[in-house]
């Protein structure tokens, strides 16, 4: 498996290099498949004496969907253990339903008379969260008003990918993440799905609209 290890604010020792190999090591029998491991230390340095740390993130490329797993500490070596072990346990999980899968096929399908899922435990998301999300009312911080703010707010950008909601519920697991943006292929309608309490699952989804200036033109 390639391997790419890459510092920002940081150098990338021989030490650490070795001991990232010595973590694949563990990690490459479960994943058969996987063709490239990207490993980014991001060292951040904070304002108001707090103590600067480490960002390990590792993205594990393969055949099939690409699995991340991110972990933050003061030292990067313990940084990259627990993300080491994120990855490892997504990665048994995702053995685990694949299997699981095999044996107990969920059979979810999508009833077009009454618009609902039938065989997977979904709720529809409230008229309320939709409209907060179609109006994009959330909270923005002005830099120009203040210019020093201790929230880092991180900005990422993917390319946008069609499937049904079974299977962005799968991704995300498989991501670790509590929620996924996909396109819904049923519907070509901007969707995310997210996790609840225990093992149930809800789904965003935005309507198509008219911008407010072609609606007023109408």
């Amino acid at each position: 498996m390639e391997t790419s290890i890459v510092g920002v604010g940081v150098g990338i020792t021989d030490r650490f290099r070795t001991v990232v190999e010595e973590k694949l090591a563990k990690v490459q029998p479960l994943v058969a498949k996987a063709q490239r491991l990207d490993v980014k230390v991001t060292h951040r340095a904070y304002r108001g004496g707090r103590v600067p740390d480490e960002t390990v993130e590792l993205t594990l490329v393969s055949k099939g969907p690409v699995i991340r797993a991110e972990a933050i500490d003061g030292d990067k070596f313990v940084a990259l253990d627990l993300a080491v072990d994120k990855l490892s346990e997504q990665l048994r999980r995702a053995k685990e339903k694949r299997v699981d899968g095999r044996q107990h096929p969920r059979g979810a399908h999508f009833e077009k008379e009454t618009g609902s899922l039938e065989g997977i435990d979904v709720q529809p998301a409230s008229v309320e969260v939709l409209h907060a999300v179609a109006t994009g009312a959330v909270p923005v911080q002005n830099d120009e008003e203040e210019a020093y703010s201790p929230v880092v707010i991180r900005t990422k950008s993917f390319d946008a990918e069609w499937m049904t909601v079974e299977e962005a519920v799968d991704r995300m697991e498989l991501v670790g993440h509590d929620f996924f943006l996909f396109v819904d292929v049923r519907t070509d309608h901007p969707s995310v799905v997210y996790r609840r309490k225990g093992w149930d699952y809800g789904v965003i989804a935005l309507e198509t609209q008219a911008p407010p200036e072609q609606a007023l033109a109408s």
